[in-house]
């Protein structure tokens, strides 16, 4: 792994120990500059302690790593002003205002964004001169999001960055979003919300019990385009379901029984929280077959 590769992220074995647990276990991931990239998985998964090693806050037990081409255990403050953290959760300068912070933040970086426009961005504008102690929870996470993009970094992680929002603030925020991965930024994204990381994602990599096992793009997960579809139909006066790994076939055959229109006809392929859900199950009864062996 060399500072001249494509990739703004790379992990190969990466592991993180504690007493006898191993929160993070092999973990091996390459993310390709200007890509959104995912990490979906239960909670004690291993999602935040390896975005904590890539970000330089905790040190792996074994494996190697490079962001930006430096390993974070060695970096400086150089690599330091290249990346932006919206940590979990951030409890502090409660006794400045928003503008205050975000102005506050803005001077540790050589080239950060206009303090205005970040905070309209975030959709603070009218909180601009609030003390951050009188701010709703989701009017913090804004803020938080703030403080991470003020350094125009090119690398933006996101641990779990709309928990606390409304539906219509996080589509806001995936709007955002949408416009920092446009400029060219690479984005590591952990979230509990599926249909957040379908919308934002390139690549989802699903973790369980400190390992990678699965990654692809949310369209093609666990062979999602290939999952039997569901298609559903009123006929006799009842709802009628068949599930078919061929759907167009079948519904051509119900449109020549019903000779046009089919009534209430409806076609759904597996959903990423249902592959998701599958996997999840199937790896936890491998686990627990693996330590009654």
């Amino acid at each position: 792994m060399t500072g001249t590769s494509d990739w703004a992220i790379e992990t190969q074995d990466l592991r993180k120990q504690y007493g006898d647990l191993w929160a993070v276990d092999g973990v091996t991931i390459s993310i390709a500059r200007g890509e959104c990239f995912a990490m979906l998985g239960p909670n004690g998964a291993g999602k935040t302690t390896t975005t904590e090693m890539l970000e330089g806050y905790r040190v792996p037990t074994s494996g190697t790593m490079r962001v930006l081409g430096e390993d974070p255990r060695h970096a400086g403050a150089l690599w330091k002003s290249r990346i932006g953290i919206v940590l979990q959760s951030v409890r502090d300068l409660e006794d400045l205002t928003v503008s205050e912070s975000v102005r506050h933040f803005a001077a540790y970086y050589p080239n950060s964004r206009d303090v205005d426009e970040v905070i309209t961005a975030v959709g603070l504008a009218e909180k601009r001169d609030e003390r951050n102690s009188r701010l709703s929870g989701g009017q913090r996470r804004r803020l938080d999001v703030a403080l991470g993009l003020i350094g125009r970094p090119e690398i933006l992680f996101l641990d779990e960055p709309t928990t606390g929002f409304d539906p219509q603030a996080r589509r806001n925020f995936w709007d955002l979003i949408d416009s920092v991965k446009a400029e060219g930024t690479t984005i590591l994204l952990t979230t509990h919300y599926l249909e957040e990381a379908e919308h934002l994602a390139d690549r989802v990599a699903v973790i369980d019990s400190g390992k990678v096992i699965a990654c692809d793009t949310p369209e093609n997960l666990g062979g999602r385009q290939r999952g039997q579809a569901r298609v559903t139909w009123l006929e006799g006066g009842a709802s009628h379901v068949e599930y078919t790994s061929a759907p167009t076939g079948f519904v051509r055959k119900l449109m020549a029984r019903f000779d046009g229109e089919i009534p209430e006809l409806s076609v759904e392929r597996p959903s990423l929280e249902d592959i998701y859900l599958e996997m999840i199950k199937h790896n936890d009864e491998m686990e627990a077959t693996r330590a009654a062996s």
